[in-house]
């Protein structure tokens, strides 16, 4: 069940213009997602209480390995897109291969733009776009401790 979340780019664009012209409001968020823990549920969670929909964009392994180093992703793309896929928050899941999401924002003109509030106003990629067609851009809150750095710096400490 949750392969059939996962979409092409091309795939999803169609659907989510289906969604929009039946009313409904589409979210986007996008992330690495390498290690999930209760950080990445809760801001999906939150993520998807801002709209209908909600479409999450997820780092290729080659944009992960070009944004966090060759030692990551942990995980591969496909376990990982499975893994988000299976959340109930979650109702797409589209994966991508560049440094940032802007054209996957730009195809799929989501209402709402959701990234966490490690990020400021003016540095959430896509954020200009998605107000210049009348969008809202979302600064979710984080839960502390929960990060993949700190759990893989745990592991290798044992």
């Amino acid at each position: 069940m949750a392969k059939e979340k996962i979409y092409s780019a091309d795939q999803l664009v169609k659907v989510i213009e289906e969604l929009k012209a039946d009313g409904k409001v589409v979210v986007f968020t996008n992330g690495c997602f390498d290690i999930l823990h209760v950080g990445h549920v809760r801001y999906l969670a939150v993520a998807k209480g801002e709209g209908d929909i909600l479409v999450v964009g997820l780092n290729s392994d080659k944009s992960v390995r070009g944004l966090k180093g060759k030692n990551r992703p942990v995980q591969d793309e496909e376990s990982r897109a499975e893994i988000i896929a299976s959340l109930q928050s979650v109702d797409f899941v589209v994966i991508f291969d560049e440094a940032d999401p802007l054209s996957l924002i730009v195809k799929f003109r989501p209402d709402i733009l959701v990234k966490g509030e490690d990020w400021g106003e003016g540095e959430i990629v896509g954020g200009a776009e998605v107000l210049s067609w009348g969008g809202k851009v979302v600064r979710a809150r984080l839960s502390p401790g929960s990060s993949t750095t700190s759990i893989i710096d745990k592991i290798k400490s044992i």
